[in-house]
């Protein structure tokens, strides 16, 4: 076992890491809800017939009154009329203020089901149990729930800590090599922005058999810098906007592609590879770093870029979370390992885009 602490004052909670987890839910999640009688398991149907039966098993042994809220699996789920639907469920079943919801499932399962238990009732308790590697690296940690708008991704939600994450290994051997390397994506970026020591393990293990052999490492190396990062940034106003990295531009490839094209790991490789050049450009990174996060996005099989076009990139920056006025920050490296935020007006970011298109 692997334990990891996020320490938020009052809303400190742990991370375990450990081959066989799954079925052990019931246990971990008593000894953190120790007054909660029900739990509305919120999974997704490919999640479902592989690991429902299991975790509702651990959680009635452990006794817990249970039911499953299976969602369609994709980003299409997380949207304000599943949450609502949501809502309604969680009454039915009964739910109280002293109960508690487990999102069972990859990021899309965790932001609806986490948005859904920080509103219900005003709040109540959330576990993650993440089954895919880029939920267990990045959307699991951190608090951040939230569903979509026809605006754009992530646009209502709330920072909601989870009580406990509860991380199987496990549960990524039934992964697709695609949405495996999707995952891997998110484990890259880290070594970019915090560890360079990292960045340089990652790339000595080009393909999945070398990863997964080291899968306990680099999921524990990943919560580690998240963790460190959201304890001293929670709401994301400073520090924790390195984690951000691609995603300004990744979010534009997703719009791109109509949200159904590209992946997020997909849109945020390309988005590493785009901000990379334009640190470049910018005089802030290394003229040979856009090369090294090509080669290993490239290695992994994610796009090292995404068409897009400028009115794309326009509309994505507009909506970006990290603008404040006619201004945006924007994460870039000085360094593999050394991510600095970089103060843009909003008109001379889409300039230099343009230059480099």
């Amino acid at each position: 076992m692997r334990t990891l602490t996020v320490a938020l004052p009052g809303r400190e909670y742990d991370i375990l890491i450990q081959r066989g987890l799954l079925s052990q839910a019931g246990d971990r999640i008593r000894a953190v809800l120790p007054r909660a009688q029900k739990l509305a398991v919120v999974t997704d149907s490919n999640v479902k017939p592989l690991y429902g039966d299991m975790v509702l098993s651990s959680l009635a042994a452990a006794g817990f009154d249970c039911r499953l809220f299976p969602v369609p699996p994709g980003e299409e789920s997380k949207n304000p009329y599943q949450l609502t639907a949501l809502w309604e469920g969680f009454l039915d079943f009964g739910l109280t203020r002293t109960d508690g919801v487990v999102a069972l499932g990859g990021g899309v399962v965790g932001d609806l089901a986490g948005f859904a238990a920080a509103t219900v009732l005003r709040g109540v308790a959330f576990v993650q149990i993440p089954t895919t590697l880029l939920a267990q690296v990045d959307s699991s940690v951190g608090g951040k729930v939230a569903v979509d708008l026809d605006a754009g991704k992530n646009l209502a939600g709330a920072f909601h800590q989870p009580r406990l994450v509860l991380m199987d290994p496990d549960a990524l051997d039934t992964l697709s090599l695609p949405v495996f390397m999707d995952g891997m994506a998110e484990v890259l970026k880290y070594g970019c922005i915090r560890d360079g020591a990292f960045f340089d393990f990652l790339t000595a293990r080009p393909d999945r058999e070398a990863l997964t052999a080291d899968i306990e490492h680099i999921l524990y190396t990943c919560c580690d810098i998240k963790r460190q990062v959201v304890a001293e940034d929670e709401l994301d106003t400073g520090a924790r906007m390195v984690l951000n990295f691609g995603h300004t531009l990744g979010h534009a490839y997703e719009l791109a592609g109509g949200y159904v094209e590209w992946t997020h790991g997909q849109a945020v490789a390309a988005g590493m590879c785009m901000a990379a050049k334009l640190g470049v450009a910018l005089g802030v990174t290394p003229a040979n770093v856009p090369g090294r996060i090509e080669a290993a996005c490239a290695c992994l099989g994610l796009p090292t870029s995404i068409p897009c076009t400028p009115e794309e990139y326009a509309a994505a920056i507009g909506l970006d979370k990290k603008g404040a006025g006619a201004d945006i920050t924007v994460i870039l490296l000085d360094g593999i390992g050394r991510a600095v935020p970089c103060k843009l007006p909003k008109a001379g970011l889409l300039q230099q885009l343009e230059a480099l298109l």
